[in-house]
């Protein structure tokens, strides 16, 4: 499945009204991730803070009844570039960072860390933290024999 221009409008949509929840601002809101939930099923994405709080909802009609197996993967692809096209909103918003966008299921199941946000790092792939819980765990081990 790959994302058409209407999916790009509307994932771009609803992240952009998901950003505009938290416009820049002396004081930061204290959050640690924006939950990006999307159902396989009825095509929606919904946008949710760390208290389960709906931010935001729209229906993405490519992704309605979609049976790909590969049906996360693509959502994924998506909304990863949509957020890297808001890189400079994103890094605006009123949140306490580090903060994330997270990619989840229907089930709440959390999926990907789509977008992670630290001060003046953006990590926007996966790829670039394969491995870092065993690095950190080794690092912590050659530690402790010291």
């Amino acid at each position: 499945m790959k994302a058409t221009e209407q999916t790009l409008q509307e994932a771009e949509r609803a992240i952009r009204k998901t950003i505009e929840k938290f416009p820049p601002a002396e004081e930061a809101t204290l959050l640690t991730d924006i939950h990006l939930r999307v159902n396989q099923d009825t095509g929606e994405l919904m946008s949710f803070d760390d208290d389960d709080n709906e931010l935001n909802r729209c229906v993405v009609e490519q992704w309605i009844d979609n049976k790909d197996d590969n049906f996360y993967q693509e959502v994924a692809a998506t909304l990863r570039t949509t957020l890297h096209k808001q890189k400079s909103k994103i890094e605006q918003m009123a949140i306490l960072k580090p903060f994330s966008f997270v990619l989840e299921d229907e089930d709440k199941e959390s999926l990907e860390e789509l977008y992670l946000v630290d001060d003046d790092t953006a990590i926007l792939h996966e790829e670039l933290m394969v491995d870092l819980d065993k690095d950190l765990d080794d690092f912590l081990d050659k530690l402790l024999k010291e």
